[in-house]
């Protein structure tokens, strides 16, 4: 019978007598077949033990040689075209006969081969007699290769060509990290399926089995429960695996183990002829996976490449792949802003070049969250819950975030839009980058967020996905953030709101001076809520010296006041020059309400001197005593000159004196302009409040507009702090409500107040002071104060009580009902007007007549002009002396 042919490509060489042969593919994997050489023997290779139907079986050692036959046969055939002379077939079906490398019988005897290098034996007992003259030339060979001592027929050699084989790798993170990403020799000795490969490092002999870094191509699923548990495969699962052993089974290769998952490895394989999971990706055989991409050595740019490629041409499992719908809310995919907020960990606001704001997400970063455990302790209450300094390390991600970005420019790219959902709002999700670094990538580094874990057919994703799951494999290395072990705790104690509790903190803070401050949140121009480190508390912080138009808040019966004009522009103005900044405040008082009141400063500049420059508040009538007085008052005059906002409208007024009143100082005469005015108090330092007549009925008015805002708007005391020189409203024993000025707090809970449009005093009960509406706060009191011109009383006590009597009588009590004739004279040396007053009708002059009657001393003036008054004045002093009514005679 003649012997049948079967030409092919070797697949595998199986041993030293046995190799595969394969067909030429044709619409999918080609047929393979194995067959053994006849009448030969060679050395067995060591076989693994294990489990099998007929129990447990040990490990078995290679033969001497046996891995040197089977190399040999690996080098010489695999991957090259053979002719297999098929001599006979046994009964169970095995295949003997001869292979001969090329396409035709004249081709090198691969079994004459093996006999001449001492690699085989030739089979005697047994042997089928199919080529007589085949077995006497391999009889001689064994001969020749006995003779030359070649191989196995080397004295004393056996021995030195077993090998040590590892079948399983102890600690493979440890040995992974002892290589150190370096390439390591090995061979290709089985594939699993086109990403799962197992592998003989060398020259140890370890056996590994390796699954692809970056990729998964279809895999063969077994089901127990159906077909006896028969392998199936996934669509593209048998192209795959060809793919792959048609190019590297059993090929010499570097293998790069970058990581490990279980206990199989993870790495790249490395051929002369390139990348196999680059081809894989490139022919549509595989997909990339996000869980392993971030650790292949070479980068993840080149896979993704790769598989974008592939998608779009559809190959093999992308047939039915779609590109993405473009999402857009009609903001540019790139643009450029300022980051005015951090929102928690993985959120910010933008002030866009248009100047509105617009609230983005960072692309596929997840921050760091409650545990489940702090989810129960917290149950459904969130009431007094603070996320930011409960959930660890989620302040230390906002505080990254808000350190770097805040009030600078970023460059943001939109990546994706997810869509509104039942729970969530349409978020914006974006790839920051603040000059050349990626801001995502730099936060969870740091190990303060994860990586949001999207489906795998799921390209709305970060642009930059692959290098995010790189700075996360370091983060969780290293045990960083969120990867750690332990999670930072913060004790903040919760002062805002809680009167007792802000006393306590406000002695340490006024003798503290400046305290650094984070400003948490901007209610409006001038409340703030803020953090202080340092103190690790949070507080309400009103801004002091200034009067900020209020915004539209809710009143009595649940209904909402109108917003003063202004209101939303200082709003945004602080917000804009404050909001999350590192800031320094000087605490001077505390209001009823438990709220801080002093100085913000924002890189040096003080924010109620901005905000008064701008025009967006005035300076507040108790602002007098303030070491920033003046610039607040320049500043205001500034926004007044400029008709910035609030003084938009401002009419300077001028001072009748600059219209009626010559530059006295420059006249050779005393001039005389006299003006009705009604004496309403003198005070203890003999100070003289009047009211000018011609002025009455404005004063009348602004009562009727006093009272009728009372009534229509009830003031109440949230957000006042009664303190010296705070303007008020008060009510008076006749139950009325009048403009005053806190002169002081008394211990007994009254405060002494000032009715600033009548100069009386009185001690009022602390419910009965309530904040000046600001709509009366910017008119001027309508009781001037004056001093009696060229008059001194006198030093001793007894007789200054004497004088301070008299003055009084004459002017309060006297037939006049307070009713005077006014001139201004002078200023004094306190900066107060000082006056000359007479009786209507009258040339009579009070404060001559004082000292005539002897109670004060006349006060020596060298002012040519004022020298006819002066005169007169001396000449009642001395009158007073010679009569010994004086007070120098008593």
């Amino acid at each position: 019978m003649s012997s049948q042919l079967i030409r092919g490509i070797v697949k595998q060489v199986q041993s030293g007598d046995s190799v595969i042969i394969r067909g030429q593919p044709k619409n999918g994997p080609p047929p393979e077949k194995q067959v053994f050489f006849s009448n030969i023997i060679a050395p067995k290779l060591a076989r693994r033990g294990g489990q099998g139907s007929e129990g447990t079986s040990a490990d078995t050692k290679d033969e001497p040689f046996a891995f040197e036959t089977r190399e040999f046969l690996r080098k010489k055939l695999v991957g090259k075209e053979v002719t297999f002379r098929n001599d006979y077939q046994t009964t169970s079906g095995r295949d003997y006969g001869v292979v001969f490398i090329g396409k035709d019988t004249t081709g090198e005897n691969i079994s004459e081969s093996l006999i001449s290098e001492g690699l085989a034996e030739v089979r005697r007992a047994g042997a089928k007699q199919t080529d007589s003259e085949l077995q006497i030339r391999l009889g001689a060979l064994e001969d020749a290769a006995k003779a030359a001592g070649k191989g196995k027929w080397a004295a004393n050699e056996a021995e030195k060509h077993v090998r040590n084989i590892v079948w399983n790798v102890e600690n493979p993170r440890n040995f992974v990290d002892s290589l150190h990403n370096k390439p390591v020799d090995a061979i290709v000795e089985h594939i699993r399926d086109g990403c799962t490969l197992r592998l003989l490092l060398l020259p140890n002999h370890q056996y590994i089995t390796l699954m692809l870094s970056g990729i998964k191509s279809p895999m063969f699923r077994r089901d127990a429960a159906k077909d006896g548990g028969k392998e199936t495969p996934e669509p593209f699962a048998e192209e795959a695996k060809y793919f792959v052993e048609s190019r590297l089974l059993q090929r010499d290769v570097k293998v790069i183990l970058e990581g490990v998952s279980n206990q199989n490895f993870l790495g790249t394989v490395q051929h002369p002829n390139g990348n196999i999971a680059e081809a894989l990706l490139r022919d549509g055989y595989a997909r990339c996976v996000d869980w392993s991409i971030g650790i292949v050595t070479s980068g993840s740019e080149p896979y993704r490449k790769a598989e974008k490629a592939a998608k779009e041409k559809r190959l093999r499992i992308w047939k039915a792949w779609s590109p993405p719908k473009e999402q857009s809310n009609g903001t540019e995919k790139s643009f450029q802003a300022k980051v005015v907020e951090i929102s928690g960990g993985d959120a910010m606001i933008l002030k866009m070049s248009d100047g509105k704001s617009q609230k983005i997400f960072l692309s596929s970063v997840r921050p760091p969250r409650a545990s489940d455990s702090q989810k129960e302790e917290g149950g459904d209450n969130s009431k007094g819950k603070r996320p930011l300094f409960d959930v660890p390390h989620l302040f230390e991600a906002r505080e990254f975030l808000r350190k770097r970005l805040v009030g600078k420019k970023v460059n943001i790219t939109v990546d994706y839009v997810q869509p509104k959902s039942d729970q969530y709002a349409e978020k914006m999700c974006c790839t920051i980058m603040s000059g050349d670094i990626n801001v995502s990538e730099a936060l969870i580094s740091k190990g303060l967020a994860t990586v949001i874990r999207h489906r795998q057919d799921d390209d709305q994703r970060s642009a930059h996905y692959d290098q995010l799951l790189a700075a996360e494999a370091h983060a969780n290395k290293k045990s960083l953030g969120v990867h750690s072990s332990s999670a930072p705790t913060h004790r903040i104690a919760e002062v805002a709101g809680d009167p007792a509790k802000a006393k306590q903190f406000l002695p340490s803070l006024q003798r503290a001076g400046r305290v650094e401050a984070v400003v948490e949140f901007v209610a409006s121009g001038s409340r703030t809520r803020l953090y202080l480190p340092k103190e690790t508390c949070l507080i309400t912080f009103l801004l002091g010296g200034i009067n900020c138009p209020r915004g539209s808040r809710p009143t009595a019966g649940g209904v909402t006041s109108d917003a003063e004009p202004y209101s939303e522009e200082a709003h945004q103005f602080t917000r804009d020059m404050c909001m999350q900044h590192d800031v320094d405040v000087k605490v001077e008082s505390l209001d009823k309400a438990g709220n801080f009141i002093g100085w913000m400063f924002v890189d040096g500049k003080n924010v109620s001197v901005a905000l008064v420059e701008h025009g967006l508040a005035r300076v507040y009538g108790g602002a007098e005593r303030s070491e920033f007085y003046k610039e607040l008052i320049d500043a205001e005059n500034r926004a007044k000159d400029k008709r910035l906002n609030l003084w938009k409208d401002y009419v300077e007024e001028k001072p009748k004196e600059d219209v009626e009143r010559p530059a006295r100082e420059d006249t050779a005469d005393r001039t005389v302009h006299l003006e009705s005015v009604i004496v309403t108090e003198v005070d203890d330092k003999f100070q003289i409040y009047a009211q000018h007549e011609d002025q009455g009925p404005q004063l009348e008015q602004m009562m009727r507009d006093l009272r009728r805002e009372l009534a229509a708007n009830p003031p109440n005391d949230v957000g006042f702090n009664p303190k010296k020189g705070t303007l008020c409203v008060a009510q008076f024993v006749d139950n009325e409500w009048y403009r005053g000025k806190i002169e002081d707090v008394l211990p007994d809970g009254k405060m002494s107040v000032l009715f600033i449009d009548y100069g009386n005093k009185d001690d009022v009960a602390a419910e009965n002071v309530l904040p000046l509406p600001s709509g009366f706060q910017h008119q001027p009191p309508q009781a001037k104060l004056y001093v009696l011109a060229l008059l001194m009383p006198p030093e001793d006590d007894d007789y200054r009580r004497l004088a301070l009597n008299a003055m009084r009588q004459d002017l309060l009590q006297g037939s006049s009902n307070g009713k005077f004739m006014v001139n201004f004279e002078y200023k004094s040396a306190t900066g107060l007007d000082a006056v000359t007053l007479s009786l209507p009708g009258q040339k009579e002059d009070v404060g001559r007549n004082l000292v005539a009657e002897g109670f004060f001393i006349v006060e020596p003036r060298r002012d040519r002009r004022m020298k006819p008054l002066v005169d007169s004045y001396f000449t009642a002093q001395k009158a007073a002396k010679k009569e010994r009514v004086s007070i120098d005679s008593r």
